[in-house]
């Protein structure tokens, strides 16, 4: 399984491969190589519920095509739009 990482940033700063290597690096310190994502993704918004919970596994379904089963649950419904069509993800 390939293992994203999806991320939003103040003021729309880009991200740059340094950048995308230091969140790399701080993961692999911190956390450790297993959790190093394959693919860091910048995304306008990042799903939540009303609660302000991130929304992982409706990212995850709509990625592999499925029906997001509590819909109504999430706060801002058409961040998930983005999710749809992620060239990085096509193999």
């Amino acid at each position: 399984m390939l293992e994203l990482f999806y991320l939003s940033t103040k003021n729309d700063q880009s991200i740059d491969d340094e950048k995308i290597k230091f969140i790399k690096s701080r993961i692999r310190k911190n956390c450790s190589p297993k959790h190093v994502p394959a693919i860091i993704i910048k995304v306008p918004e990042i799903p939540r519920t009303k609660s302000g919970k991130i929304v992982e596994l409706a990212v995850k379904q709509i990625i592999n095509g499925e029906k997001i089963n509590n819909k109504e649950a999430i706060a801002n419904p058409e961040s998930l739009k983005f999710f749809e069509n992620i060239p990085q993800l096509k193999l």
